[in-house]
């Protein structure tokens, strides 16, 4: 019997966007400050997140997800919209801005989930491809991403001097 968890993608709420919002910026701040200034980092964050959602979750074309189990309860969430590379690279691919799953239901499969549902999003809206960017040391979000057929298009380093 095949037990791979399944859920199903809906819009946000606007208090599930906030929340979304100031717990994502929150992480990238985190990420960033390896790098930069506590204060830089978040103000970052905060710029990306006013780049790529100019309309909030109202911004056309980005689809700001809560993803909920078969029992209607929220496990986690999915922010897919178009590759902010497109200019670069051409093509019709989205892009997985951001993949979350609740603390208290990790490492249950939901993150596989989240990421076919994300994936079936993409393929419903028309685009052929899905790329998305993954910090270093975020070792399990890697080894998901890797089980789920990703591989790697473009490496950053990083060294202090």
């Amino acid at each position: 019997m095949d037990d791979a968890k399944t859920v199903r993608l809906r819009r946000m709420t606007p208090a599930e966007y906030r929340a979304s919002t100031e717990r994502r910026e929150a992480e990238m701040a985190r990420e960033l400050a390896a790098f930069l200034p506590e204060d830089l980092a978040l103000e970052r964050a905060r710029q990306g997140s006013a780049q790529f959602l100019p309309n909030g979750a109202d911004t056309a074309g980005h689809h700001l997800m809560a993803a909920e189990d078969a029992d209607g309860r929220v496990v986690g969430e999915a922010w897919i919209g178009p590759d902010p590379r497109q200019a670069l690279t051409g093509g019709n691919s989205a892009w997985l801005y951001d993949l979350y799953v609740s603390p208290e239901v990790r490492r249950r499969g939901y993150g596989s989930a989240v990421l076919r549902a994300a994936e079936a999003l993409t393929a419903r809206e028309g685009w052929t491809a899905l790329g998305l960017n993954v910090f270093g040391g975020n070792e399990a979000a890697i080894a998901l991403y890797r089980a789920s057929g990703y591989r790697v298009a473009a490496m950053s380093l990083h060294k202090e001097i």
